[in-house]
């Protein structure tokens, strides 16, 4: 079952409710531990010490935490879909973010513990070069010596055809048959960490100019975000411009219904079955008075990019809103091309 091959809203709950019941085993099996294990040896290498005299693995506290938190968010996380149509919006969204600096709440995310299906994945090619489909992300709460924190997982699907990550996987397989049957249908990335009530701290500077990359190639006419000009870590952007977006008028988020059989095998299984798929909201189109006061009114229509605004609640709280990318202007007006924009006043 593949959340790429389903159009409706049943078919997206039965297929969520399946992954996250099949990630959800996978994590909590021995297999899953194993994976975590060398997902932070190799991600952490840096941390570990050359000579562990002890023989103790000082990534376990690490390990053990990744493993816990990842079994947890796929059986007891609330399931989102993106609709395809949407993916680009909250793409767009995530490319264009800055959190540094921010003071994000606890209620930031619409759950305490979530996934995320990107039947559309968004790819995200690091400073090496290499490319991976995010098709799911999941996140949750965890508690450090340092304070709350999201933790927020990126997750390609295993077997997605056009997924570079994917066919790396096939290659490997190949020479070790017994690989596929370790994995899970979604495997592990990438892990971003955002703080609670902390400033978002900066990314740490980077050299990226080195000629002799292997770089590779998305596929066409998907949206790729790069870690050589992201602001923000690549899956926490993408969270956190769902968050954002899934709750403005812009999006509609719609209860999927999920069948009686499914819906029995989720309660066996002790896993959140409730499913719902963000959309873009149908709009029309605001007229404008031409009575009332003195305003300004353009002459031509022009394309305004997509951006956040900044805005600030009734408790003085900071929060951002996405503006969508639209075409400004009266209909009918001359489209603008370039940077010039002309203005009447009455």
């Amino acid at each position: 079952m593949n959340l790429r091959t389903e159009s409706t809203l049943p078919g997206y709950a039965r297929a969520a409710v399946a992954m996250k019941t099949r990630m959800h085993e996978y994590c909590a099996s021995i297999a899953g531990h194993e994976y975590h294990k060398a997902f932070v040896e190799t991600r952490w290498a840096a941390l570990t010490p050359p000579d562990n005299a002890g023989g103790t693995d000082p990534n376990h506290k690490l390990i053990h935490m990744l493993n816990r938190a990842n079994s947890a968010v796929w059986a007891h996380g609330e399931a989102y879909v993106i609709a395809p149509a949407m993916t680009a919006v909250v793409a767009a969204g995530a490319d264009a973010l800055d959190l540094t600096g921010d003071l994000l709440t606890a209620d930031a995310a619409p759950t305490d513990a979530g996934v995320l299906f990107l039947p559309e994945p968004i790819y995200h090619r690091t400073l090496v070069g290499r490319v991976s489909g995010i098709a799911a992300l999941t996140w949750t709460t965890i508690t450090s010596p340092r304070g709350r924190s999201w933790l927020i997982c990126g997750w390609a699907h295993r077997d997605d055809p056009d997924d570079p990550h994917a066919a790396r996987i096939q290659t490997y397989a190949r020479q070790d048959p017994t690989l596929l049957s370790r994995l899970g249908p979604y495997v592990l990335t990438d892990v971003n960490v955002l703080p609670i009530a902390q400033p978002v701290p900066a990314l740490d500077p980077r050299d990226v100019e080195e000629p002799d990359r292997d770089w590779e190639t998305a596929p066409d006419g998907r949206y790729v975000i790069t870690d050589a000009t992201a602001r923000t870590h690549v899956c926490a952007a993408i969270a956190y411009a769902f968050w954002r977006i899934q709750a403005q008028p812009i999006a509609v988020a719609t209860p999927a219904p999920l069948d009686r059989a499914a819906r029995r095998r989720a309660v066996r299984a002790s896993i959140v079955h409730d499913t719902r798929v963000v959309m873009l909201r149908r709009t029309s189109g605001l007229t404008e008075p031409g009575d009332g006061p003195a305003r300004w009114r353009y002459r031509v229509r022009f394309v305004v990019r997509g951006h956040w605004r900044r805005l600030t609640d009734r408790h003085g709280q900071a929060y951002r809103i996405w503006i969508h990318a639209h075409i400004k202007g009266p209909d009918g007006a001359p489209l603008l091309h370039g940077e010039k924009v002309a203005v009447l006043a009455r």
